[in-house]
């Protein structure tokens, strides 16, 4: 795992997406679309060509544009993987709207991931914390970290703020695998279905019985019944979204921060000399680990950008993992610098669609990681670097499993 040196510009589309070979790391094959920052022309996994956007002014420049849709259901959208085509009809709630439909469905979330509430649930996600450990300790070495740690406890946190029951969390977990990297299309059509099912069964015991639900979910059924809106669809959709990235996401980045942490050792000895740079080193594992790769997006008029147009009709995906290495805003992108003025990355995007749960993902990943090295001091991995498997690139990144001892 060696840190990526940088070609010349791409002399013909380069394959997007690639796996990586080093899991912090952007693929080797990305190394020419750094050298032609800001845009850049790639070939998807179906032959049809994209545009990638790989600058980081530029990247803020066009997820901040209207002309650019998420609307997955809007002919000629962009896929990146077979299994994603085939639910491409489906309304996505949140990620895969345009406004007006979006700001409407953002503005029922927002009171549920603010700071303040974030802040508020930070003594529950200790406890989970605190119990899961407990549990990993008393089984002893070795152990799996993602399935003993960084899977359970955004699956716990997320339960408790959707009110989502967390008996069902082995269902849920494998129909989200499903969904986001199942081998075939009916993996993941099948597994959406039966998300949807779930989802609008427990929509539909709340209705039966409004006032029994403490989540989120009880709360967008007790508006709808009182103003007639959302509808079920809509109520199934947002539950869906959330769940699935409530979890997925920062168990991810859990399990990979972890893992890059002890690859580093010298910045976690730092960080455990000064426990204060917790919040840098949370924001600076985002940026270089960049989990969700390759944002997307369908132009819908064109739109003058980087000397060129891009042409109404066309795929803009967006490659954090290469954005947010971008030499002109960051020094030494490739190097692990707990030090970074925070928050420069768009680890969690930007513009209308900016991640609506980053402030519960923060206060989670301090809390996971920064309890998980002050009680497992001698923590690391259980087997060689390339024993350990990791996610392809079509799907959101991260450590299939994370043998550990300590």
């Amino acid at each position: 795992m060696t840190d990526p040196t940088h070609s010349a510009a791409p002399a013909a589309p380069v394959a997007f997406p690639q796996d990586r070979t080093c899991p912090y790391h952007p693929p080797a094959g990305y190394d020419p679309l750094r050298a032609a920052r800001p845009l850049a022309r790639v070939r998807l996994y179906d032959g049809r060509p994209a545009w990638l956007v790989t600058g980081h002014a530029l990247a803020r420049e066009l997820l901040a544009d209207p002309r650019l849709s998420t609307d997955r259901t809007r002919t000629g959208f962009p896929v990146t993987a077979p299994r994603f085509a085939v639910v491409r009809d489906r309304r996505v709630a949140l990620l895969g709207v345009d406004d007006p439909e979006h700001r409407a469905q953002r503005r029922m979330m927002i009171p549920s991931f603010t700071v303040k509430r974030a802040n508020e649930l930070r003594p529950r996600i200790q406890r989970v914390v605190d119990g899961l450990l407990d549990a990993m300790t008393d089984q002893g070495p070795p152990a799996d970290l993602v399935g003993a740690f960084a899977l359970p406890v955004p699956s716990m946190v997320i339960c408790e703020v959707l009110g989502v029951p967390y008996a069902d969390h082995e269902f849920f977990e494998e129909q989200s695998r499903r969904l986001l990297r199942g081998p075939t299309a009916a993996d993941a059509q099948g597994a959406r279905q039966r998300l949807e099912e779930y989802l609008g069964g427990l929509i539909d015991r709340e209705r039966e019985e409004p006032g029994g639900g403490d989540g989120l979910l009880g709360e967008l059924v007790r508006r709808q019944l009182r103003e007639g809106s959302p509808d079920r669809t809509e109520l199934v959709s947002i539950a869906l979204i959330l769940l699935v990235a409530g979890h997925e996401t920062t168990a991810n980045m859990i399990s990979l921060g972890a893992y890059t942490l002890l690859r580093h050792p010298e910045r976690l000895a730092e960080l455990r000399a000064y426990p204060a740079l917790l919040p840098a080193a949370v924001e600076e594992l985002m940026r270089m680990l960049s989990i969700a790769d390759g944002l997307l997006r369908l132009a819908t008029e064109d739109i003058e950008a980087a000397g060129t147009t891009i042409r109404a009709g066309d795929g803009v995906l967006f490659s954090t993992s290469v954005i947010n290495r971008d030499q002109d805003v960051h020094s030494d992108p490739d190097t692990l610098d707990l030090h970074r003025p925070s928050r420069q990355h768009l680890a969690f995007g930007f513009g209308i669609h900016q991640c609506l749960g980053q402030n519960l993902a923060r206060a989670e990943l301090e809390i996971a990681l920064g309890t998980l090295f002050r009680r497992l001091p001698r923590l690391r991995p259980a087997v060689a670097p390339d024993k350990i498997r990791h996610k392809p690139g079509d799907t959101i990144q991260g450590m299939l499993e994370l043998p550990v001892t300590w």
